[in-house]
């Protein structure tokens, strides 16, 4: 991307045309590629706190905020009517992805596919931190599909929907449009006061931090519903917005010469461009010329002339005092041809 250079979002951009496009796309990707509904099934989204960290990192995160901070263009409204229309599409799907979620249970063997899911956001945050490491690791889509093979049981099949799971999926996706939303709100004043690559290696730590109840659920270890990854993502927040930084506009000016920087071909310390150093302007200064030999004759008007036009071009004042040695005395050095 032309500012973060966000792996999510870079991959996706040159797939996709417009800034709009691009971030309908990042939103909607945890609802392509199954990280959302493996989330459903795995009772992430059974608390509050759930319901608002999968909101703020599964469809928020540092590749919408990268998308609205470096990428998106116009006023604040037409940002947030773009937005808005996006969360149009995204939450009803949603919502329909977690009313199925119960009929998706009885097909599966939930404790190994919940191991899973929680690789899908491993891999997810891996893929986040370091597009490097990405290259290596298989798509969300490859171990979600990997999971419902190893976890499936069709023993417990049966058609069935829970009000719970519909309300705590829509408001999940309600709660990444709004983290979107407020992002693009914003973003006048966030624009070259956050550091967007400091902001997406936090997301991704607290990505990591939102697997690890999931994977380790059989040790009985980090079982609390403390909101954990939400305290790094506000620390990571806190290390990433700078406040004495002037922004777009500051950042602007700083690339402009300053009044007090001197240019090419302006004088220096007042003096004018003849009197720099000539080997500044490409050109090769001229052969000084050598002295002249001792025996050599002398060229011009003889000293003595030059004497009598200097006294007469100073009104007849500065002929030689007392103390002046007498031109005319066989000095070798007023006479060095002599």
């Amino acid at each position: 991307m032309s500012t973060s250079r966000h792996p999510v979002a870079l991959r996706l951009e040159q797939q996709v045309g417009s800034a709009t496009k691009l971030l309908a796309t990042v939103m909607a990707l945890p609802l392509v590629d199954g990280i959302f509904p493996a989330l459903v099934v795995a009772g992430v989204l059974g608390s509050a706190t759930g319901v608002v960290e999968t909101g703020i990192l599964i469809f928020g995160g540092s590749a919408t905020a990268a998308v609205i901070l470096a990428e998106m263009d116009g006023s604040r409204r037409e940002m947030a009517a773009s937005i808005l229309l996006i969360g149009a599409v995204i939450i009803p799907i949603a919502a329909v992805e977690a009313a199925l979620a119960p009929t998706l249970q009885g097909l599966l063997d939930l404790p190994v596919f919940e191991r899973f899911a929680g690789l899908v956001i491993l891999t997810v945050a891996a893929k986040t931190a370091s597009s490097e490491v990405g290259e290596y690791l298989p798509s969300p889509g490859v171990i979600i599909g990997l999971g419902l093979v190893a976890s499936f049981d069709p023993s417990g099949f049966a058609l069935r929907t829970s009000t719970e799971y519909v309300v705590n999926g829509t408001a999940a996706a309600a709660v990444g449009v709004g983290f979107a939303l407020s992002i693009a709100l914003l973003s006048p004043h966030l624009r070259g006061r956050v550091d967007i690559d400091r902001f997406r290696f936090g997301s991704a730590v607290a990505l990591g931090v939102l697997a690890l109840p999931i994977l380790l659920g059989p040790f009985d270890l980090m079982q609390t519903d403390a909101p954990i990854a939400l305290a790094v993502l506000a620390v990571t927040t806190l290390f990433a917005y700078d406040p004495n930084s002037d922004g777009v506009a500051g950042a602007a000016d700083s690339d402009a010469p300053g009044d007090d920087a001197p240019d090419d071909g302006e004088s220096v310390d007042g003096a004018d461009a003849s009197d720099a150093d000539p080997t500044d302007g490409g050109e090769e200064p001229a052969e000084s010329p050598s002295d002249p030999p001792l025996d050599a004759p002398p060229e011009g008007p003889s000293p003595i002339v030059d004497d009598d036009v200097a006294v007469l071009a100073n009104g007849g004042e500065g002929r030689e005092t007392d103390d002046d040695p007498d031109p005319f005395t066989d000095d070798d050095s007023r006479a060095p041809w002599l």
